[in-house]
């Protein structure tokens, strides 16, 4: 975390102490924080093992194992690397339309979004030419409902999420965003969507999960996370991706997508949900790599064009911090109803 200086987390953390309840232990820890700040900062050895790059890069051994079984040890090295530094803005995204990103080119979105979530919010933009209805299923924060809503103006837009607070803080950024552009935001379970609220043309799943490819902006999840909450998260996800699919108009197409970079909660629930009977008849596959072309033939993706492919594995797309893409690590599938 070399992004904060030294003195910065001295200070904050003597204060935390005081604030806790113990204003004798701030002396204490004052002292030992003050000689930790004048050590060497830990290097890389001549011969490192993963459990070694692990705890030099800050992070759980367990996970950076898992990483390198999944995308390589160097892959998985560069992720930590990424993971350690502020992440750098968007700027994969061109002008559409004339109007402007407040960062220089694009569309004005309002808040900053990482690239990666950003990508993902294009994606499921780009999956239907002119829908009807439109139904972002996890909603909050807002930032992948403001573009799809910028981007099908005249759609019915319904979005959702089960936690109140973070409804009504998505419903204010909303309001400055779009300017008054109508937007159906209710609480709801993304996987018990009343009837009433009927079928779509198109549904953006992007469901909560581990987050482990946002650590880079979210570093605390590292320190918390254990390997059970996984099976956990992947048994919430079948269910939202399950329902959801019910309610696909013939035609429509749906993005199923995370932030995590494990298999368990990306391409095994894909495949766990195709393979179940309660899948809907006539609901396959298509591969990401066709979208990800539609976005830079339109000029809205500004990527070398002969690097899409490195974005994607097989039918999915799959980012990886400080590797293939520099943004949040994603995993995005399209699922289309015949």
């Amino acid at each position: 975390m070399d992004r904060i200086p030294a003195h910065a987390a001295l200070s904050e953390s003597v204060e935390l102490v005081r604030s806790a309840g113990h204003p004798k232990a701030a002396g204490l820890v004052n002292a030992i924080l003050r000689k930790l700040t004048q050590a060497p900062p830990a290097r890389k050895s001549l011969v490192e093992t993963l459990e070694g790059a692990a705890i030099r890069l800050g992070h759980p051994a367990w996970l950076v194992e898992r990483w390198a079984v999944s995308y390589g040890r160097v892959a998985a090295l560069a992720i930590c690397e990424y993971d350690q530094h502020e992440p750098p803005p968007a700027d994969l995204f061109s002008v559409v339309g004339g109007e402007q990103e407040s960062s220089g080119g694009g569309m004005d979105l309002g808040a900053p979004m990482d690239s990666g979530s950003r990508l993902v919010a294009e994606l499921a933009a780009a999956m239907v030419s002119d829908p009807g209805r439109v139904w972002d299923a996890c909603a909050a924060p807002g930032g992948k409902t403001s573009v799809l809503a910028r981007r099908h103006p005249g759609a019915e837009l319904l979005a959702t999420d089960i936690n109140a607070r973070r409804l009504e803080a998505m419903k204010r950024r909303l309001d400055r965003e779009l300017g008054g552009q109508p937007v159906t935001a209710i609480q709801a379970d993304a996987a018990r969507l009343p009837p009433e609220a009927g079928s779509f043309d198109l549904i953006l799943c992007d469901v909560p999960c581990s987050g482990t490819g946002t650590f880079a902006h979210n570093p605390e999840i590292r320190h918390r996370l254990q390997a059970s909450e996984l099976q956990r998260q992947a048994e919430r996800q079948r269910e939202i991706l399950s329902h959801a699919l019910t309610r696909l108009r013939p035609g429509g197409r749906l993005l199923y997508s995370t932030c995590s970079l494990e298999p368990e909660e990306n391409e095994r629930v894909v495949r766990s949900v195709l393979e179940s009977g309660a899948k809907p008849t006539g609901v396959n596959l298509l591969p990401v790599l066709e979208v990800l072309q539609q976005l830079h033939a339109s000029k809205i993706l500004r990527s070398d064009a002969s690097a899409l492919g490195s974005l994607t594995s097989g039918e999915f797309l799959r980012t990886l911090p400080g590797t293939n893409f520099p943004g949040d690590g994603f995993f995005a599938a399209i699922f289309a109803q015949a």
